[in-house]
Parts: C-alpha cells; structure tokens; sequence
C-alpha cells in the first residue's frame, strides 16, 4: 500500500514538474507570444471593423398537422345528399418539416423578388424592391472583392468573346421563369435562400422563421412575408383537392338546373296545350313528361346539396398556422465586432503558444518524414 502512495505522489510530482517547465518556455518567449498577438490585432483590426453587421428577425408558428377522421363530421349532412362517404383517416402530405424545402425553392423565392422594402442610407430614406435591394445595396468586405477579381476578369473574358445574341439580355425580374432564371436571377435567388432559415421542431413542430439581412427593417419586412406565403402556400396545398371538386359540383348543379329548368317547361306547354282533353294517350304522355320532371328536380336537388357538402369540404380542410411570435426589428446586430476581434487576438497568442511548445516536436517529425 506505501509503495501504491510512493508511486501516484511520484507521478503527481512528475506532472507538475511538467507544467512548470512549459509555463517557463512560455515566459521566457514571451516576447514572440506578444508578437504574434500583435499580429493577430492588427489582422482583427483589418477584418472585423470593414465586416457589415446583419440583423435577424425570427417569427414562430404552430401548424396545424392534419392527421385526423376527415369525413366524420360531415357523414350526416353526405348522408342527406345521398353520398356515401366512409370514415377513414387521412394523413397529411403537407408536414411541417417540408417548410425548409418549400422557402428555398425557386418560385418561392421568385414571389419574394417584388416585396417593396425601405431602408435609410446615409441619412437617405430609400424605397425599392427586395430584387434591386439584394443586388445594388449590399455590402461586402473589401477582402470579397479582392478574392473576386480573379473571377471578374475571367467573366469580362469570356464576354468579349461571346457574340451578342447568346449574351444574357434579361435582367431584373419583370419577365422571369421560376424553372429557367438567367445568371443575374439564379444568384439574387440564392443569397436570398441563404438569408432565409425555417427550424422545426419535430417533436411539437413548433416552426422558426428566422431572416437575415444587413437592415434591421428589411429583415423585419421579409420575415413577415415569408411566414404570410407560407401560410398561403399551405392553404393552396391543403385545399386544392376540395376546391376542384367545387367546381366540379358547381359544373354538374348548372346543367342539372338547366336540364330541370327545361323539362319543367316542356311539362308546362303540354299541359296548357292538352288541357280539356280526356283521351288515355294524352294522360300517358302528361303522366310520362310528368316523372320526368320529378327526375331532374331529384338530380338537381342532389347536385346542390352535393355543392353544398363541397364548399363545407374547403373550409374543413383550411388548415389553422397559428403565429405564435410575429415577426419584430431586431435591435441587436451580428458579429459583435469586439467579440470576433478578442476571438483573433487568442487564436493569434494560442497559435504563438503552441509553436513555442510543439514547435521543436513538429521539426522534428517533418526531418523524420523527409529522411525516410
């Protein structure tokens, strides 16, 4: 047991005599430690001071998730049209966790390209669409430019040798295909998805709507009108079968009506004509015109009521998106540009640390490599 103690007090004892020793390599560099933290402060300095600030604006919603006995509630009123309807469950195709696939999909984000947006500019108050927006007023570190040059050169390039005709003439979005977007198009239509994120919960499928912009206003403008289309998107989705059978039904109760509407007529003009008249073959013909009629007021009676049953259907199936949390100007901006700068600065001085103390091992290593 004493030579169990000797051991772990050895081994402790050991340990610290190895933590001194880098704390001493560490002090006695203290000075290449200080260089490269300068180092990194005027990196941080060159970067995050010309890095523009984005806003983001969150909304929540609450779907309805529509996996229920459809037709129960209207078995009653089916059965008094005389259409059998039979309980059974449906499920929704439309599930909550397809909303991050529906906001970045082209004719979603086409739809987008008209929101009128206002932002203030150097004391300028400036009115435009969302499309002009993400494409004259953005802003960019001055290291994107650089890094882009390379491939603006090779653009002009290539245009001063394409012919005239295959240059893309279509600009804006004032004529513009969701399945067919010219260059100008497909790259507004892609940073505008990247500014778009819809969360699901997959538990309570509570939906976060978050939208980024670089101005608070526009970001708050945005969130609204992507939580608002998707809400409509949803509607349309859900109730797009039972509004086809309204006009269905709408189209089957006019020609029932009409077809009613002209037996009743030539029922009329025989009776007003044959008035006074005992003989069999006039009753025959009365009796016949007469059944008829009866028919086609069964029919239209059943058509309306069957119209009636369809327009019930449209609303049943309007689901409810309840907005748990609107959509607000945010007050707070991101990156914190004194945050990202301290975040530079340590991983300038871990960075000078690690080479102090590894820096001899890695050496070492890369010589064994070569040698070998």
């Amino acid at each position: 047991m004493n030579e169990n103690l000797n051991n772990s007090n050895y081994e402790q004892t050991e340990s610290e005599i190895d933590i001194m020793e880098y704390v001493v390599k560490l002090l006695k560099n203290w000075k290449f430690i200080l260089k490269w933290g300068c180092v990194a402060l005027v990196v941080g300095i060159t970067l995050v001071f010309d890095l523009p600030k984005s806003y983001t604006s969150q909304a929540m919603l609450a779907p309805e998730v529509s996996q229920r006995n459809t037709y129960t509630s209207m078995s009653a009123m089916a059965a008094m049209a005389g259409v059998n309807i039979n309980n059974a469950i449906k499920t929704d195709a439309m599930y909550p966790d397809l909303y991050p696939e529906i906001v970045v999909s082209s004719p979603f984000l086409v739809e987008l390209f008209s929101i009128p947006v206002s932002f203030t500019r150097k004391k300028e108050l400036i009115e435009t669409d969302l499309y002009t927006y993400l494409k004259e007023y953005g802003k960019s570190p001055w290291w994107k430019y650089v890094t882009g040059l390379p491939m603006k050169a090779i653009g002009w390039g290539i245009k001063l040798f394409t012919p005239k005709n295959e240059e893309e003439e279509v600009e804006g979005y004032a004529t513009i295909d969701p399945s067919c977007l010219t260059k100008e198009q497909s790259r507004i239509a892609k940073a505008l998805s990247k500014s778009i994120i819809v969360n699901v919960d997959k538990k309570t499928f509570l939906t976060t709507v978050d939208v980024t912009f670089q101005d608070p206003k526009v970001a708050k403008v945005v969130c609204e009108e992507v939580v608002s289309r998707l809400q409509k998107y949803v509607v349309h989705y859900r109730t797009e079968k039972a509004r086809v059978d309204v006009k269905y039904f709408e189209k089957l109760a006019e020609e029932a009506q009409e077809n009613y509407y002209e037996k009743q007529q030539r029922y009329a003009k025989y009776v007003d004509s044959n008035q006074g008249l005992s003989l069999h073959s006039v009753r025959i013909e009365q009796e016949r015109l007469q059944n008829e009629t009866s028919l086609a007021f069964s029919l239209y009676n059943q058509t309306s009521q069957q119209l009636q049953l369809a327009k019930a259907k449209v609303q049943q199936e309007t689901p409810v998106c309840l907005v748990v949390q609107p959509a607000s100007v945010p007050l707070k901006g991101s990156p914190s540009k004194a945050k990202s700068l301290l975040m530079i600065i340590f991983a300038g001085v871990a960075i000078a640390c690690a080479w102090v103390l590894f820096g001899d091992m890695a050496k070492d290593f890369l010589k064994d490599i070569k040698g070998k």
